[in-house]
């Protein structure tokens, strides 16, 4: 299971407040680069929020590749596609439910045809849910983090960003 019910709800709660899944526009350079490098025809943002990251890519247009987006909780991007060259997920795995991270995790890898961009928080959210828990289900430090990204990618970046990390990784 990727998310529950429950928690799809509480998170379609935050989304309608209209600050909440905003911060993929920080790593679109980052982004861009690395789908040109890589030479790919699609990007896939997991956890697209209000879609941040695919207006600073299109504001580069035109692109050499597409941009899909996937976010459970968000009307209209509630489809997932099959399969994209390169996957981000950008402050989203810190919220998933605990129990449901290995299969998000495996989620992402068998979608990720090439290379996976991932940032995670390992700090609290300064947004809280409608049930009161943290916004981050998930609060550790990358050392937690790297050795279930580790089984599934091979690591070819990361970066320590202050309260949370870059993960770059290729398919095993």
């Amino acid at each position: 299971m990727l998310i529950t019910e429950e928690y799809r709800e509480l998170n379609r709660e935050l989304h309608a407040k209209g600050n909440y899944g905003l911060s993929g526009s920080k790593w679109a350079t980052m982004v861009h680069d690395i789908c040109l490098k890589r030479e790919a025809r699609s990007l896939l943002d997991y956890g697209a929020g209000r879609g941040t990251l695919k207006r600073a890519l299109e504001a580069n247009a035109p692109l050499p590749y597409m941009v899909l987006e996937y976010d459970p909780a968000i009307e209209g991007k509630e489809t997932k596609p099959l399969r994209a060259d390169i996957v981000v997920c950008g402050d989203v795995l810190e919220h998933v439910e605990p129990w449901c991270l290995p299969e998000v995790l495996d989620d992402i890898k068998n979608i990720s045809r090439d290379t996976v961009f991932l940032v995670i928080a390992t700090r609290p959210a300064t947004k809280t849910l409608a049930d009161g828990r943290n916004a981050h289900l998930i609060i550790e430090r990358a050392q937690w983090w790297l050795p279930r990204l580790l089984d599934r990618w091979v690591p070819q970046a990361f970066r320590n960003a202050g309260g949370e990390f870059v993960f770059i990784g290729s398919a095993a």
